[in-house]
């Protein structure tokens, strides 16, 4: 079978992707960057981009020998033309459009368990939902709960490892009582694979969650003492500080912290009752508990080092920018007879030194800024490396004694420069 992933590049789609491709099955991937997927046997990439895809005729030519369709794509928060109802909504209403033009009756439409009321991507996700209801179709609506798996994480599951790794205390909301159904990643896989089968269910909506449903505090307990980072106090943090939190992830628009997610976690995301048994009933699938799952799956060191970096990573990219912001202020307020005085041993003076002063200043505040707004990060942080190995050679060489001044002023470059270098590292959170 020839089965067209929308989204296969994402955090559910490479893995649905992965075990359509191990099953057999021709895979064709549709991302935004197909150029940046690696190759892949039995999988052929193609783009798109959701939020520019809104006519049925732009799909159907890829839709020329597909079988089956699986619509994994989706987003948490909003940025520029990708929004919640372009995505979400009017894409797949022109996805499955063509689907029924082009007589591809079977499609797999991954959304999400939750309320409407629990914010615009649930809402969106299930008026997507309903616009896939109205063609006559084969078609089944998968609402998974927490989607994890031990293999690795992305977004909110990226920020429950790093709750869970942190140093002798586990911050939960609340009490940490918020109920959840995990399901691995493979499950979910395993689930869509029972649909896109000539025998799997037709137009049903199921709810794909793990067999046992379990609180928060619970689901971090566990991920700690499979991390092994060692035992830990949890921590209530109030609700009012929970929303605070979440409000500043929407105002900053980074992360997966927000208000979808509180809002989810609050109103519970286990599913509707029986949901397992129909599951199960429905696909043959029977998804494994977490305990089970972390058994069979033992971590390694890779597992506690991305933990405990997800935090950190961002705070070293924000401690950098404000070391260059810092830089550049001071360089520009300095009186220039100042910094003349101390640029002569080197042999600079005349026009040469505001020129080198400010210019320095002014790149500064240009590669702060952009390091603060998160812009263009590799770059940045290579023209940062550059300038720092610049101004430690011609310094370090032109005056040699400033290696001597007390507190280490230039010899803190030596350490400068491999923080560059970690967060350049860090920096990819797919």
């Amino acid at each position: 079978m020839r089965v067209l992933v929308i989204g296969g590049g994402g955090f559910i789609g490479s893995v649905v992707v992965a075990a359509l491709a191990g099953a057999g099955h021709q895979v064709v991937r549709a991302t935004r960057r197909p150029t940046a997927m690696a190759a892949t046997p039995g999988v052929r990439d193609i783009g798109c981009d959701l939020a520019r895809d809104l006519a049925a005729e732009t799909w159907l030519p890829r839709l020329a020998g597909i079988d089956a369709v699986v619509n994994c794509a989706g987003i948490l928060r909003e940025r520029g033309e990708s929004t919640f109802e372009r995505v979400h909504v009017e894409a797949p209403r022109a996805l499955f459009a063509a689907c029924a033009r082009a007589g591809v009756r079977r499609v797999v439409q991954i959304s999400a368990i939750g309320d409407a009321r629990d914010g615009p991507f649930v809402a969106t996700k299930h008026r997507g939902d309903e616009a896939l209801r109205g063609h006559d179709l084969d078609w089944v609506v998968l609402r998974p709960s927490l989607v994890w798996t031990p293999r690795g994480s992305y977004g909110g599951t990226s920020l429950l490892r790093a709750m869970a790794a942190l140093p002798w205390v586990i911050p939960v909301p609340g009490d940490g009582g918020q109920p959840v159904a995990p399901v691995t990643a493979e499950d979910v896989a395993a689930v869509v694979l029972a649909c896109v089968a000539d025998t799997g269910p037709r137009r049903a909506t199921l709810d794909v969650v793990g067999p046992r449903a379990m609180g928060i505090r619970d689901f971090l307990l566990a991920v700690r003492g499979w991390l092994r980072t060692g035992p830990a106090r949890v921590v209530p943090v109030p609700r009012a500080l929970v929303a605070v939190g979440c409000q500043l992830g929407e105002v900053l628009g980074t992360g997966p912290l927000g208000n979808t997610m509180r809002r989810m976690l609050e109103r519970g995301n286990v599913g509707e009752p029986g949901a397992h048994a129909r599951l199960i009933a429905q696909t043959g699938v029977r998804t494994r508990d977490v305990d089970d799952v972390l058994a069979a799956a033992p971590s390694f060191v890779q597992d506690r080092w991305h933990a405990r970096l997800y935090l950190v990573a961002p705070l070293l990219r924000l401690s950098l920018a404000a070391l260059w912001l810092l830089s550049g202020v001071v360089g520009l307020v300095h009186p220039i007879d100042d910094s003349a005085r101390l640029l002569a041993p080197a042999g600079v003076s005349g026009v040469a030194v505001p020129v080198l002063v400010w210019g320095a200043s002014a790149l500064d505040l240009v590669l702060g800024v952009a390091l603060v707004a998160g812009r263009a990060v590799p770059a940045v942080g290579m023209l940062m490396l550059a300038s720092v190995l610049a101004y430690t050679a011609f310094i370090g060489i032109a005056l040699p004694s400033s290696w001597l001044e007390p507190f280490g002023g230039l010899a803190k470059n030596l350490v400068l420069a491999p923080a560059i270098l970690a967060m350049l590292a860090t920096h990819d959170r797919r």
